[in-house]
């Protein structure tokens, strides 16, 4: 795996504390090579600045914004978007979401899903397929 894909609504928009912890975990993914994007079925637009500061302050790089590329989660049309802005193949992809019909839509698109319901789950899973060691 070689990209890590993280909705923003439910979960990179969490308690402070939770924040904290994603922007610790990116950059560690990020230091080692893997690609990281926002992809998130917001409308764009000036309401999506929050989602933007993810991708200005270096903790990813891409943010994808249904609203703005014409297609949305759970469609395959979003992932093959989403691989194409990482330059990577869909199959390289890890999905973290918090909707179950979008990790559905991203496994039937041949990601890798990973269902968000708190982070300290859900870093076990990605720290894991990523190989990433640290305190998260």
């Amino acid at each position: 795996m070689r990209g890590l894909v993280v909705d923003y609504c439910g979960v990179l928009d969490g308690a402070e504390e939770d924040r904290r912890r994603w922007r610790k975990l990116l950059s560690a993914a990020r230091a080692e090579g893997i690609a990281t994007a926002i992809l998130s079925n917001d409308p764009g637009g000036a309401g999506a600045a929050p989602i933007r500061t993810w991708l200005e302050g270096g903790y990813v790089d891409a943010v994808v914004l249904s609203g703005e590329v014409g297609a949305e989660k759970p469609s395959e049309e979003i992932f093959r978007i989403t691989a194409d802005r990482l330059d990577l193949p869909q199959q390289d992809l890890v999905l973290v979401d918090d909707n179950i019909l979008n990790i559905r839509g991203a496994v039937d698109a041949g990601l890798i899903g990973i269902y968000y319901q708190q982070f300290d789950r859900a870093v076990v899973e990605i720290t894991g397929v990523f190989e990433l060691e640290g305190e998260f």
